[in-house]
């Protein structure tokens, strides 16, 4: 298979063909991350998958793999979805002499971290610890509740919508939308800005239903399905994901609803089998990666697939070990208030080419891709859960396309002399 030019320019960065630098103190030191996500309950085999991907990457892109030529180490927490259990995870970690937390599953959980950080880092001068946030992505963490020691490697929901939106806005066809989300920050938010960019770019939309359910507790979406069905909606909205999306797309197939899903995580553990060939042509993902990228990602992708009989789909963990790799060597140290520094602001290359860590906010800049759930073909030839289905490339959107302003007025501690 012939690659492109950004393929090709990918696959160098990833296997290590970076530029050189020189060899610093830290060079074969390890770097400790705990990841902190549910392992357990209807969004544990999220997590899990998560957890072995976290593991898998930290292995491909330790020594050589980094230019600070660190090793990194993932230790899973079990945070069973639950913010207290997240506090406590993070505490235990903090006591092992873990500097760097990762979570990702649950935006509410995401804030109850930041505040954790923020007090923990102000009382323990010299033991600070700085927080990966690697898929919560409700707006507010980078902008009224920015933190020095927060960076986020996932594209957040306004990101997200832009993208999506300026999509919707040259599908003519497109004119009555149902919003379904879940009832907790992430979700408001997708409600919310999809409200607010559909009425700017296509006014004559109608928003004909909108509801919002339970976090990972509904188990029939049949009588949100009907409701769905009642409104005339030619396509639903929503920012579901793990059992939630899972159980609504088999709700609205069972149903035989005909419209399109335009989702943010139509690619994660459970739902590729729930689509199945039903839902051909009608549903849609906006992320910052997809199961066709091409290049050295679809050889570790096929890895993955080998070693766990799973699909690999959270992309930003790749994010955190490449940038995390380049601040280090920038810093020469792997001190985490010096990493933060050398962090914020930082443009470094990655698997869709050079993003940029924000300074103003920390919120990754990186390009999008929406995709479309269709049969697999010579050029999208990967299935995820062997359903001979696949999320085909439709547009990719260049990071100046999806993003979106900050409010942000980050407090920054002094740097280290």
């Amino acid at each position: 298979m012939k690659l492109t030019r950004r393929e090709l320019t990918a696959a160098a960065l990833l296997t290590g063909a970076l530029p050189a630098v020189p060899a610093w103190a830290q060079r074969g030191e390890t770097v400790r991350i705990a990841l902190i996500d549910p392992q357990s309950g209807l969004m544990g085999p999220v997590g899990i998958n998560q957890l072995r991907s976290a593991q898998f990457f930290a292995e491909k892109l330790s020594g050589a793999g980094n230019p600070a030529g660190v090793r990194f180490e993932v230790t899973g927490f079990d945070n069973k979805l639950s913010a207290s259990e997240t506090l406590t995870a993070m505490q235990s970690a903090i006591d092992r002499g873990i500097r760097f937390i990762s979570q990702g599953n649950s935006s509410g959980i995401a804030g109850a971290i930041i505040d954790a950080v923020n007090r923990h880092n102000s009382r323990n001068p010299g033991r600070e610890v700085v927080y990966l946030n690697h898929s919560a992505v409700d707006p507010d963490l980078t902008n009224s509740r920015c933190s020095f020691w927060h960076f986020r490697f996932d594209a957040d929901t306004s990101m997200k919508m832009e993208a999506l939106t300026t999509f919707i806005r040259g599908e003519p066809t497109i004119r009555r939308v149902f919003l379904i989300n879940q009832n907790y920050a992430h979700g408001h938010q997708v409600a919310r800005f999809a409200r607010e960019m559909l009425t700017r770019k296509r006014p004559d939309i109608q928003i004909v239903g909108e509801d919002l359910h339970p976090l990972a507790q509904v188990r029939d979406f049949a009588p949100y399905v009907a409701k769905i069905m009642a409104s005339g909606a030619d396509s639903v909205i929503t920012g579901n994901w793990g059992s939630d999306l899972t159980l609504l797309i088999r709700a609205a197939n069972d149903a035989g609803y005909r419209g399109r899903f335009f989702t943010y995580y139509a690619g994660v553990t459970g739902t590729p089998t729930a689509l199945g060939t039903a839902s051909e042509g009608r549903v849609y993902q906006i992320a910052y990666n997809h199961y066709n990228m091409g290049g050295q990602m679809q050889v570790w992708m096929n890895e993955f697939r080998q070693r766990f009989n799973d699909d690999f789909f959270t992309g930003s963990l790749i994010h955190i070990y490449n940038g995390l790799g380049q601040a280090i060597a920038n810093a020469r140290s792997t001190n985490p208030v010096r990493v933060a520094h050398a962090l914020s602001g930082l443009r470094f290359n990655s698997f869709s080419g050079q993003v940029e860590m924000r300074r103003a906010d920390h919120q990754l800049q990186q390009p999008l891709f929406l995709t479309r759930w269709q049969r697999v073909d010579a050029r999208h030839p990967y299935s995820p859960e062997n359903t001979g289905m696949t999320l085909v490339p439709v547009r990719e959107f260049p990071a100046y396309v999806a993003s979106t302003p900050t409010s942000c007025n980050m407090q920054r501690p002094a740097a280290p002399t």
